[in-house]
């Protein structure tokens, strides 16, 4: 799933009560398992020169990548952030680690080839999902459209919940970068890995 998607899931399911500060902690939430990939591929692309073809079909399959992914991606690590958030009663670290969960989760469930060891440190098993967000071999054509209806649907429930216009200019800021190339080219095309 893209990840304008796992931010907006989790701040419509995670920001309780809806306020700016459980708003931010899920948004961050739903962001904070891609990041370590995001500064993997600036790095690779950015300050070594690798093409961006050669970290995409080489290095992010690699095992030191992919020990990273089993990590940030982790059931046990997300849902042990969230037991602490929870027993603690720490409504921004609750909003924050359900988010991370639901991220874990939601990319167990839409990820194929490029599925992540999700029950680290427990076990190195990998399930492969039979749906790809991205991968045409595996409905990802079907699963972008869905995934767009998914995203106006979240940022019209988040816009009509919350009450000020700059929380509101938040959502639609996350969700830019997945509807507005839609929006411009009516197309699918380019919305993959996000």
């Amino acid at each position: 799933m893209n990840t304008p998607s796992h931010m907006l899931i989790g701040a419509a399911i995670f920001a309780r009560p809806l306020c700016i500060a459980t708003l931010g902690a899920a948004l961050a939430g739903g962001l904070a398992p891609d990041l370590p990939m995001f500064a993997m591929v600036l790095w690779s692309t950015r300050v070594s020169g690798i093409p961006e073809h050669e970290v995409f079909s080489t290095l992010f399959f690699s095992e030191s990548w992919q020990a990273v992914f089993a990590v940030d991606h982790s059931f046990f690590v997300w849902g042990s952030l969230l037991g602490l958030a929870l027993w603690r009663r720490r409504l921004i670290l609750r909003a924050f680690a359900g988010a991370g969960l639901l991220h874990a989760l939601a990319d167990f469930l839409t990820h194929h080839d490029d599925a992540r060891r999700q029950l680290w440190p427990v076990s190195d098993w990998v399930f492969r999902s039979p749906v790809s967000y991205w991968n045409p071999q595996f409905y990802g054509e079907a699963f972008g459209i869905f995934e767009v209806a998914l995203v106006v649907g979240l940022t019209s429930f988040l816009c009509w919940r919350l009450e000020r216009w700059r929380d509101r200019a938040l959502v639609l800021a996350v969700a830019a970068p997945l509807l507005a190339p839609v929006l411009l080219t009516g197309s699918l095309h380019g919305l993959h890995g996000m």
